[in-house]
């Protein structure tokens, strides 16, 4: 049973990127107020689109958030936790950061805390992040819950899986979170085109992503792209356009052209990349406002032995596992050749044949016609 509608929470967002959790959260009917990010590619991007806003540049110039927040988001940095990072942890600078939250948190506890990350965290160090996470919680006197989710369940063609992590004084982070769930039933031809693949990862991986792109990638600091590859329906090998990337996290086309008058183009790819989707936070803001009351029956006690699960949930001395899919809901997705609406740009040949040598000098499976499309791709090029 659901309880009554709750009142629209009032945002403060800290690492907030380009405001993929507020641009979910207002269309759900919730207020953003203040901001704070210290990219000045990303600051462009959010100065554009969030007028009359609070601004803060730094972190660690935030002492105390106004008393009239409900409710503190955090994206924070990935570059520690990612499997393709530097998977430095506790240990890393970048991810660490994190802990101006619960700084924060100890001068102003806001009544709802939703932070998001990369789910190899939850395995990184046997799970030494999302300890520390949930146990600085509990010392502050936070329930929380957290869980994996898979942005293909609200229709995009993105495989992509984040953690979503949330916390409430008061409130039910578990009934909320984790309420919802659904076991998709799409099997997709893993040899059939369109699938979305990284060219830059021929020995390693392919990231294989039937119907779909695999996860975006932020590429590099400097405004280098990484864009993900797609292997079309005629055979030809194809990235995609950044405009219709902006519209696979959700955002409008030409979102981040701000950032230009700041950085290079190229930017603009990690300014997406390691932006939060905005589906999946503004389902994340409807059932804040819904607030579903159900604590899970599915659970069992939490063994973090071989690493955390997919979902969790505790307070201080409780702490379960849970099995809930990473799917809260299944919306029918459209297959990404006819989701995307700009030019697309051949994969040029010196990547299409640095990819292809180590293609075939790896172990990976990959279907024939794949092979035979990519060197006739090589052919074709000039």
């Amino acid at each position: 049973m659901k309880s009554k509608r709750q009142k629209a929470l009032r945002v403060a967002g800290i690492f907030a990127g380009i405001g993929g959790f507020e641009v979910g959260l207002e269309r759900a009917g919730h207020k953003s107020l203040l901001l704070c990010e210290n990219d000045l590619a990303a600051q462009a991007v959010l100065r554009e689109h969030f007028k009359n806003r609070t601004f803060i540049d730094d972190v660690a110039e935030i002492d105390v958030v106004p008393r009239e927040v409900d409710l503190l988001a955090a994206g924070f940095p990935c570059q520690d936790l990612s499997q393709v990072g530097r998977t430095q942890g506790l240990n890393g600078k970048k991810s660490t950061i994190v802990s101006h939250v619960f700084r924060i948190l100890k001068r102003t506890q806001t009544p709802w805390v939703l932070l998001e990350n990369v789910p190899f965290m939850l395995q990184l160090h046997r799970g030494a992040m999302i300890a520390h996470i949930v146990r600085s919680f509990e010392e502050l006197g936070y329930k929380w819950a957290y869980r994996t989710i898979d942005t293909r369940a609200f229709g995009i063609p993105q495989r992509r899986q984040r953690v979503f992590i949330l916390a409430s004084i008061h409130g039910d982070p578990a009934g909320t979170l984790l309420s919802q769930g659904i076991e998709p039933d799409r099997p997709l031809r893993v040899d059939i085109p369109p699938c979305g693949f990284y060219w830059t990862e021929g020995n390693s991986g392919l990231g294989w992503a039937p119907g779909c792109v695999p996860t975006l990638k932020g590429g590099s600091t400097v405004g280098i792209p990484s864009p993900p590859a797609i292997w079309m329906p005629n055979g030809r090998i194809m990235t995609p356009d950044i405009r219709d990337v902006e519209r696979l996290q959700g955002f409008g086309a030409d979102w981040t052209a701000p950032a230009e008058e700041v950085t290079k183009r190229g930017s603009r790819w990690r300014l997406v990349g390691n932006a939060v989707t905005t589906a999946v936070s503004e389902w994340l803001g409807v059932v804040l406002r819904n607030a579903p009351a159900n604590t899970p029956n599915d659970k069992s006690e939490l063994d973090t032995s071989q690493g955390w699960p997919k979902a969790a949930f505790g307070e201080r001395g409780k702490r379960y596992s849970v099995a809930v899919s990473t799917w809260p809901v299944e919306r029918e997705m459209t297959r990404i050749d006819r989701f995307l609406v700009y030019p697309c740009r051949p994969l040029s040949r010196k990547a299409a044949e640095g990819f292809y040598r180590r293609l075939m000098a790896s172990p990976l499976h990959y279907p024939p016609r794949f092979a035979y499309d990519l060197k006739r791709h090589i052919e074709r090029s000039q």
